[in-house]
């Protein structure tokens, strides 16, 4: 025990004396917590329209002005034809087309369907979609209001009236549907995992390259009191690390935390346990420091990408979903979410722990196996 409390208290000096480091646990999550969940927002907004108005009435005239007042929206022209409207998408000044033709109001009091056309830039699928949904939406609405004003008989209450299925929507866990709210919770638990696998990644391939691994060698220190020296001061170094977003998370940006925080710091150990011995493990292989971040963020960016922290996992592939369960992101990003937002109990992500608590016991035993230690 004394050996392991040794090689404990030597690396704790080494991070203390390491000047960068403080600024890393505090200042870096910070600033990457606030860039990332404004930049990482998947709402669409801003999305330029042209409108081909071929009808001039007053009802085309009111269409417009109710789209335009839309905050989704941003009316970029009025062009007088469809060629110089098709210029505009071309070229990426418009990424909606509304065309509203010259016989609109005339086919609409003649109890017509009144057609307008829509031609949507569906390169970016998500804005594409959405910003359509959107303006569909606008348009049912614009139609309702004129349908009730130039027949009311439509919206009187008859005497044996249709029928009709009403929906009442509630929004649970996200109220204000602040897209914030769900970004910071995985963004806090992607920063841990990244930073503290980093971090130890290069540990001990730093150490060979300055040459204090030839001396720890030599001494009767046991290969896995060596990793557990190692990976008990980055543990800590996680759970401050988690500590600091969830502090700025609520001052900043005032993050909901309906669960039981001691859920979060139970499973941040487990997954920084399961993220170190990864860590160690590259470190072992590697020659060098440059090896070694190479090595990482190959495994990191796999990570991130296919931890449902941008996309749902549900969404992918059956078989990409399947490789999301040894991805310690990707279950950490779930934990946040459910315990902070919904209130989950240790119950409702006892999947998470096992499936972390696996790969915990899996990389750990490969980086003990894998330090070659000469004696």
């Amino acid at each position: 025990m004394n050996r392991l409390l040794y090689i404990v208290q030597k690396e704790f000096i080494q991070i203390l004396r390491n000047r960068t480091l403080l600024p890393l646990m505090t200042v870096v999550p910070i600033v990457q917590m606030i860039v990332l969940s404004f930049a990482a927002d998947n709402e669409v907004k801003n999305v330029n329209i042209a409108i081909v108005n071929q009808n001039h009435s007053m009802y085309a005239r009111q269409l417009i002005e109710k789209i335009n007042a839309a905050d989704r929206f941003r009316l970029v022209d009025l062009p007088p034809s469809a060629k110089q409207a098709d210029a505009l998408m071309q070229d990426g000044s418009a990424d909606i087309i509304l065309t509203i033709p010259s016989a609109f109001e005339t086919d609409f009091y003649r109890n017509k369907s009144a057609k307008i056309q829509l031609l949507v830039n569906a390169i970016n699928g998500q804005q594409a979609t959405v910003g359509a949904s959107y303006l569909a939406a606008i348009i049912q609405s614009f139609n309702n209001e004129i349908r009730a004003e130039a027949a009311p008989q439509f919206v009187v209450q008859r005497v044996n009236p249709v029928p009709r299925i009403n929906i009442e929507s509630s929004y649970w866990y996200n109220e204000e549907l602040d897209y914030k709210h769900f970004m910071i919770p995985g963004i806090m638990g992607e920063l841990v995992t990244i930073l503290v696998m980093l971090l130890t990644a290069m540990n001990i391939v730093r150490e060979r390259e300055v040459g204090t691994i030839e001396q720890i060698n030599v001494t009767p220190i046991k290969k896995w009191q060596f990793i557990l020296g190692k990976m008990i001061p980055f543990l800590f170094i996680g759970l401050m690390l988690l500590t600091v977003g969830l502090t700025a998370g609520k001052l900043l940006f005032d993050v909901p935390m309906r669960g039981n925080l001691a859920v979060v710091f139970a499973y941040c150990v487990v997954d920084i346990s399961a993220v170190l011995g990864l860590g160690l493990f590259i470190s072992n292989l590697s020659d060098t420091q440059q090896q070694a971040m190479f090595t990482t963020f190959f495994f990191v960016i796999i990570f991130i990408l296919m931890s449902g922290l941008f996309t749902p996992i549900e969404s992918m592939p059956q078989w990409a979903q399947y490789l999301t369960i040894p991805n310690p992101i990707a279950h950490f990003v779930n934990v946040m979410r459910s315990v902070l937002l919904k209130g989950s109990g240790f119950a409702d992500v006892a999947y998470n722990f096992q499936a972390t608590a696996i790969m915990a016991v899996v990389f750990n035993v490969m980086a003990v196996w894998s330090y070659r230690k000469v004696n």
